[in-house]
């Protein structure tokens, strides 16, 4: 399985190190946000990569949402129970829940339409940052702090048509982001398609805080960091 180098399976819980969370990121998602690194002064796993497993444990719904409630660190001891009603919590040794998943609808656990409907969902979601966000902010003069971004993965959810398509296409059909105070909220739309057809849609909505007045040179500066991380990464793999 794809994942099995992302993540590692100890007396029956799932843990991440920060190396594989980093990897994951970066080479799968395409994702160079800072708190992904492993010496990252506040270092979190990826949700996509939480967001992953559960699709790759429990297959691919129809209708699925996930709510983010808290950031994942590194080697913690994870449970991914299935809960009465088909839902999945994703919680640690102590009980506290870090994702909640709600699905229906047609099932599917065929690893060749999950790992391409995986794929194709993380990439378009690692490229929040400067891809989707940085058009938004430039556009409502606002921007995260330069020193310290802070970009929170809130939730997502989607609904398909259908479950056969082995290659589905993903793309963003629109997005905002609304701004009340120093916080704002991205939502990211997007459509499924195969072949052409439309299959279905979802949105992605993300939680910027800390912001402040647009930069244009704090700006460039941030992407051009970012192209250089994306470079440096290239150059190893």
């Amino acid at each position: 399985m794809f994942l099995d180098e992302f993540h590692s399976l100890i007396e029956g819980r799932v843990r991440i190190s920060a190396e594989q969370a980093s990897r994951f990121a970066k080479r799968i998602a395409g994702d160079y946000n800072p708190i992904h690194n492993p010496d990252a002064r506040r270092f979190c796993v990826p949700g996509d990569l939480l967001f992953a497993l559960v699709l790759a444990r429990f297959g691919l719904s129809q209708r699925m949402s996930f709510r983010f409630l808290s950031m994942v660190g590194a080697d913690v001891p994870l449970d991914f129970r299935e809960r009465a009603g088909g839902g999945v919590q994703v919680v640690d040794t102590a009980g506290k829940v870090y994702l909640e998943v709600e699905r229906d609808g047609e099932l599917t656990h065929d690893m060749a339409v999950v790992e391409a409907f995986t794929r194709r969902y993380v990439a378009f979601s690692g490229k929040n940052f400067p891809h989707y966000l940085k058009p938004l902010m430039e556009q409502q003069g606002v921007m995260f702090n330069p020193q310290r971004p802070l970009v929170i993965y809130d939730s997502m959810g989607f609904a398909l048509d259908r479950l056969d398509a082995p290659d589905p296409g993903l793309e963003l059909a629109s997005s905002s982001l609304t701004v009340t105070g120093k916080r704002g909220d991205a939502l990211l739309e997007f459509r499924l398609t195969s072949r052409g057809e439309i299959i279905g849609s979802g949105s992605k909505k993300l939680v910027v805080s800390g912001l402040r007045d647009y930069d244009a040179v704090a700006m460039e500066a941030i992407v051009e960091e970012f192209y250089r991380l994306k470079a440096a990464f290239e150059a190893t793999v």
